[in-house]
């Protein structure tokens, strides 16, 4: 028997208890999770069998994990099952750094590699060019893959660099910006514009989530010293592992 199987076997579902069904269930993962029933890493049984065992539907337990999900007390893992979480999972990615996704992961302690989707060359998209000021007929280099730390899939990123500046797309195996840097055109300065989002079917099974998990939309255009623009990149990361943080300051007039 699974510690998840011995838990929902051996704990007692308090029907007395006035609270909604399924904080009832949230309360009964959380106790044993901080009682060490449950630890990182371990399968929790599967939404069907803890509504046999406890009596009570199949949605009622759905909702439960979904909101533990969104908690961070659980992880949910495509075509795998639901998973107690990590209880250093969530990234802290500050909004006032311009860093690459390899050296926020390494300063971390954390592997990163990546799967490509696609990294070619081709005539921008009208976005694509207005958003980096080309000129008609102008190529741009574009890197699109799933970036992952520590092999758990975290971020979706598709990169467009305009031609001039990155002429081999293909020789980019690790960080961007890192590529960059080596050709002497590393940005200096960039602005971000950040939205909440629900991940496509597509999206979500490259991160290994339900069809619809939150995740965090970033859009960023990046800037050499000279005022040149060097980047547009769109990402989607896991609402469940990323926290984005901004260090504010009161303006002087309110003060």
């Amino acid at each position: 028997m699974s510690a998840a199987d011995h838990v929902f076997a051996l704990k007692r579902f308090v029907s007395s208890d006035p609270a909604p069904l399924y904080a009832r269930v949230k309360k009964l993962v959380r106790e044993a999770v901080t009682a060490g029933d449950l630890r990182e890493g371990d399968a929790v049984t599967s939404e069907r069998d803890v509504a046999e065992r406890l009596q009570i539907s199949r949605v009622t337990v759905r909702k439960a994990f979904a909101e533990l999900v969104d908690e961070g007390v659980l992880v949910q893992r495509r075509g795998s099952g639901t998973y107690v979480a990590s209880g250093n999972k969530r990234i802290e990615q500050h909004l006032s750094r311009l860093t690459s996704f390899t050296q926020d992961m390494r300063l971390r302690g954390l592997k990163t590699d990546a799967d490509w989707l696609d990294r070619s060359i081709g005539l921008p998209t009208p976005e694509e060019a207005m958003k980096l000021s080309l000129s008609p007929g102008e190529y741009v280099s574009r890197f699109h893959r799933l970036r992952r730390a520590n092999d758990v899939p975290l971020a979706i990123e598709l990169a467009v660099i305009p031609h001039k500046f990155m002429p081999e797309p293909a020789s980019v195996e690790g960080s961007l910006y890192a590529a960059l840097s080596s050709l002497g055109v590393r940005p200096t300065r960039a602005l971000q514009r950040l939205h909440a989002i629900a991940l496509t079917d597509a999206d979500a099974a490259l991160l290994d989530l339900p069809a619809g998990s939150p995740a965090l939309f970033i859009e960023r255009i990046s800037f050499l010293p000279d005022g040149r623009i060097i980047e547009f990149t769109r990402c989607h990361y896991r609402g469940d592992s990323y926290d984005f943080v901004a260090e504010l300051t009161i303006a002087a007039e309110a003060k």
